[in-house]
């Protein structure tokens, strides 16, 4: 047998780095030229500006303002706000963006999802209570930005992510029926919707229906308008057409509305109604509010908003950095970045009562499509909201809900991921069964439930997989001798230990002659649970008059066997890369001799 290695402590200890060293670290990497300009982007882009860039990012601004505006108002009334908080969401956005984000065409302002997210949990308790909900998203958003926390949102799977869009698509839909109809009603919950829908047949109004699917209809034909056919000039109008269709729809239904009430003296739809004028006031957000005669302080107004605090940010994080991943192209994203200015975005919009805000995929799709250059584009797209807040407020008194909610239910019908469904059953079909259950547990349980219990199910399934690792058994004879393979596919966590020593020991049962290599070309590292288990294994082979080698484990894996047990483990280890001369050292021949 080989002469036993020497192995001293310090060998396998384990080192870590002191705190003082660490934190030096840290304060150097911060205090730096290359950090700050990395950390503010627009100290980067900015110096090589050029002035024919100005153009394109002021049209791209403009046709955003088209879409954010209309949505705005449209949105604050998903979230049971009045219609000036959603423009009050849409504009501080575009200016922190403009200073901190790191791609062009991502857009920060008010969102579908989001709007129903707020609804769900703060929407009937007050606009103080969404106001501090953005202050806290934005804290909870930076500080996960910070600490380089954002790999969180990657245990959101892309199956589960679409499930949840399309719940929320189905759901935010479902629930501008009532505004769609003309019938009252106050829920925007998938089944409370469509009860209320049924309950309420009767006082549906004949006018606000047909003028919501006609709007519904004429949007469905304005997005098909970048595919006309034609020369130069007309697929140009065709294509700003497009990207102005929610401005074409809303502007049309207020001067239908307009006509018909001022100079008909008719009013056959119900219109949005009074819209506040004026800028909003820049104060701090409310950490003390009084609601139906109770007073909240601060602690109690964090505890109103529940389990928003987590859903919230990990949502609002999810769409933002997905959206600049998809429209990077190509480009590294800089994610923690991203978080930092989403973060700030919504702590600098609460100062001037904004609802949360993140990432709009149709408005960064416009920001694309519109041939934005850089973040420029959302200045002009801000200051076109607050010129909107300034002068336009009184006439947008005259827009029809029903005009709102086909504006809405227009765009929900492109965000149901009807595709990725067929994708995902054509490229790995078990995926589907998280997309479906996300899906079905969004509708009837709420957004952030089905969130929870899509990445469970998720979970559950990298559990399983984790915990059973594949060990192919190889049986060889080398030099006369049986020596049996046995080489786990993957890395070993607690999880797979005892399932390890189960196929072990079968194998090595079946092969009782057998000598017993345990291959860890893919083992990276053991823990505790793990350590503990191999030491049974390899007292339960040795006691069996059987002998085992550990071949090809890294150096992490062996330190903690070794910590674990040193005498047992020390001379079991080989690193040889070929396999007969592992045998022939460890096991002389002369030692399997039996005489008879």
């Amino acid at each position: 047998m080989q002469q036993e290695r020497k192995i001293n402590d310090e060998d396998i200890s384990e080192h870590f780095p002191q705190l003082s060293e660490f934190v030096s670290t840290c304060v150097h990497g911060v205090c730096t030229r290359k950090q700050l300009f990395k950390r503010i982007p627009v100290l980067q882009w900015l110096p090589s500006y050029k002035v024919e860039y100005l153009l394109d990012d002021i049209v791209a601004g403009l046709s955003v303002a088209l879409t954010v505006i209309p949505q705005g108002i449209a949105y604050a009334a998903i979230a049971n706000l009045e219609p000036q908080y959603g423009l009050y969401s849409a504009f501080m956005g575009c200016f922190v963006y403009f200073l901190l984000g790191s791609c062009k065409d991502v857009t920060i302002g008010p969102t579908a999802i989001m709007s129903l997210m707020v609804q769900a949990h703060v929407g009937n308790k007050g606009v103080e209570f969404v106001i501090l909900s953005a202050f806290v998203t934005g804290c909870m958003i930076l500080l996960l930005g910070i600490l380089n926390l954002g790999f969180l949102v990657q245990f959101i799977s892309y199956p589960v992510t679409a499930g949840f869009t399309s719940a929320a698509a189905i759901t935010i839909a479902t629930g501008q029926m009532k505004s769609l109809l003309g019938i009252p009603g106050q829920s925007n919950e998938f089944l409370d919707s469509w009860i209320n829908v049924f309950e309420h047949i009767q006082d549906i109004r004949l006018w606000d229906s047909v003028l919501g699917v006609s709007t519904i209809i004429i949007l469905v034909i304005l997005m098909q308008m970048k595919n006309i056919a034609g020369n130069k000039c007309c697929r140009i109008v065709g294509k700003y057409i497009t990207l102005s269709r929610n401005a074409i729809a809303v502007i049309s239904g207020s001067l239908l509305a307009y006509v018909l009430s001022d100079v008909g003296n008719v009013q056959p739809f119900l219109l949005t109604g009074n819209v506040t004028p004026g800028l909003p006031p820049f104060r701090l957000p409310p950490f003390t509010t009084s609601l139906d005669g109770q007073s909240y302080s601060f602690t109690e107004m964090i505890a109103e908003l529940g389990t928003s605090l987590i859903t919230l940010p990990l949502i609002a994080i999810l769409e933002s950095v997905a959206i600049a991943k998809a429209f990077s192209k190509g480009k590294p994203i800089d994610a923690t970045q991203e978080m930092i200015a989403l973060g700030i975005s919504n702590i600098a919009g609460s100062f001037v009562s904004s609802m949360p805000v993140t990432g709009s995929f149709t408005r960064s799709a416009v920001n694309n499509n519109s041939g934005v250059r850089t973040q420029l584009g959302g200045i002009t797209t801000g200051a076109v909201v607050l010129l909107a807040l300034g002068l336009l407020a009184e006439s947008f008194y005259y827009i029809p809900k029903a005009t709102l909610a086909g504006v809405i239910i227009a765009a929900m019908l492109f965000m149901i991921e009807f595709h990725a469904a067929v994708e995902i059953w054509r490229t790995k079909r078990v995926d589907i069964i998280p997309m479906i259950s996300t899906l079905l547990a969004c509708l009837l349980l709420g957004l952030e439930y089905g969130m929870l219990v899509g990445v469970g199910i998720n979970v559950c399934f990298v559990l399983h997989q984790i915990s059973r690792p594949i060990v192919a058994p190889v049986r060889l004879t080398i030099d006369g001798r049986d020596v049996l393979i046995l080489q786990p596919d993957q890395s070993l966590v607690y999880s797979s230990a005892e399932y390890l020593k189960y196929l072990a020991l079968k194998q090595a049962n079946k092969h009782p002659d057998a000598i017993i290599v345990l291959d860890g070309t893919h083992i990276s590292s053991v823990d505790t649970t793990v350590a503990k288990v191999l030491v049974s294994m390899t007292q339960d082979v040795e006691h069996s008059n059987r002998r085992i080698v550990y071949w090809k484990w890294n150096r992490p894996a062996q330190c903690t066997l070794l910590r674990m047990e040193r005498t047992l483990f020390q001379n079991l280890f080989r690193n040889d890369e070929k396999l007969p001369k592992v045998i022939e050292e460890g096991f002389p021949k002369q030692q399997t001799t039996v005489e008879v």
